[in-house]
């Protein structure tokens, strides 16, 4: 099979690079096809070859699928049998040092080239052994690469890059496959540099390359029932590493209480992601986290609101196009129940607003996002210095520490103010643009 030729789609996330339409440079820590590979991947490895691949699935014996450009596409390849499948799957399980048989009929790990496997047996898998391979891109994506491809738009980029200036603590959700690890990884290597990262995954996958890093990966337990390593106990020992920045590349249990405490400790600007199906339903993901380390409801929104400021989500379209769907900001009611609050929502193509390229419509929640980063000494450009936005009711600000005194990242330089005539054309804009 061979790849793609042409440049990637707006909005499509491929395991390319930036040359050649998206093809990754050569790499072989990261390609199938590497030295060995072709021989530990069987048939799987002809399918690795194209540069544009970046899951490999197999359903069945006959049934194996690829992702290509944010879609599924069904492939000539077949096994012999569910013996040959659950074969492979063993092999590739036992290279990343664990056990995968019928006392432990499912693993997930990463292989030694950065491939990560999840496979489940039968009789579990009721239609035979299934396989997911995940190949990594040899390097993350920049802000200002998926801003290109239209994953971000130009008014979230300008937002993001105000909440890393401002150290503001941010969730990044969305569904399985919308993109949270990649923007994860673009915005950890936006931190500057000088700031000490602890980035504690449950499977290591995210792909950076930023210096002044420490990973660390939990462990399940061995054939005894032993030398388990959770997320929780991780969190727990990153306390203790002097970290500018905790993140947590996916809270999916109890570690929810270990990291909100860490964040009401003076460790801000951590970031971590979570499964929900928008940003709104982000307290309710977190309300079902809490519920498994034993944590009221009352104490988890209370940690959330004074732990987290911003919510990003992600999401895919009907072509399978990754973009930021929407970002909010967490405000706290008069009832003790935190909200995400839209703040920007996300558009589809750039609108000159005010005379500048807008690509998304604001919010209720913009205004209290504004007052934050104003506090930590940082500019919102270019929405400080556009048309008025509509107002609505004026939602509670978020409870918590006050912020600091001073802000380690100085605020971006202010725009000029735009001409006479460009301010007149401002006011006039639309309501339903604004």
């Amino acid at each position: 099979m061979t790849g793609v030729a042409g440049a990637a789609e707006p909005g499509r996330i491929t395991g390319g690079g930036p040359g050649r339409g998206g093809e990754p440079d050569a790499d072989p820590r990261t390609s199938g096809a590497a030295a060995g590979g072709e021989q530990r991947l069987g048939p799987l490895a002809v399918l690795l070859r194209d540069p544009e691949v970046t899951d490999v699935l197999v359903n069945s014996p006959d049934q194996v699928w690829i992702e290509r450009a944010g879609r599924l596409r069904p492939t000539a390849v077949r096994f012999p049998d569910d013996a040959a499948v659950r074969a492979l799957a063993v092999r590739l399980a036992g290279s990343g040092g664990r056990r995968l048989d019928t006392a432990m009929p499912y693993v997930d790990v990463r292989l030694p080239d950065g491939i990560r496997l999840h496979a489940v047996l039968s009789p579990p898998a009721l239609g035979g052994t299934c396989l997911s391979l995940r190949r990594p891109r040899p390097r993350p994506f920049t802000l200002d690469e998926l801003a290109a491809l239209g994953t971000i738009g130009p008014s979230e980029t300008v937002v993001l890059r105000a909440v890393l200036a401002a150290r503001l603590t941010a969730v990044i959700s969305g569904g399985t496959g919308t993109g949270k690890t990649t923007l994860l990884a673009a915005l950890l290597d936006a931190v500057p540099a000088n700031e000490r990262v602890v980035l504690i995954e449950d499977t290591a996958e995210l792909v950076l390359t930023r210096v002044n890093l420490v990973r660390m990966e939990a462990r399940p337990p061995n054939i005894e029932g032993a030398g388990e390593i959770t997320q929780r106990e991780l969190v727990r020992q990153a306390l203790r590493m002097r970290p500018d920045r905790l993140v947590v590349g996916e809270v999916r249990g109890p570690e929810v209480l270990d990291l909100l405490m860490a964040m009401n400790t003076g460790h801000e600007g951590g970031m971590g992601t979570v499964h929900a199906n928008t940003a709104e339903t982000v307290p309710a993901r977190f309300e079902a986290l809490g519920a498994l380390a034993g944590l009221p409801r009352a104490a988890l929104h209370s940690h959330l609101a004074a732990a987290v400021h911003v919510a990003v989500h992600l999401g895919r379209d009907g072509d399978g196009a990754r973009r930021v769907t929407g970002i909010g900001v967490v405000c706290r009611g008069a009832d003790g129940i935190v909200r995400i609050v839209p703040a920007l929502a996300g558009g589809t193509g750039p609108v000159h607003y005010g005379g500048r390229p807008f690509a998304g419509v604001e919010r209720e929640g913009l205004p209290v996002l504004r007052s934050l980063l104003r506090d930590r000494g940082v500019s919102l450009w270019p929405f400080d210095q556009a048309a008025p936005v509509r107002r609505g009711p004026r939602p509670a600000p978020v409870t918590g520490s006050p912020p600091p005194a001073s802000v380690s990242a100085p605020p971006p330089a202010e725009a000029p103010a735009p001409p006479p005539a460009e301010a007149a054309a401002a006011e006039n804009v639309p309501e339903a643009v604004l």
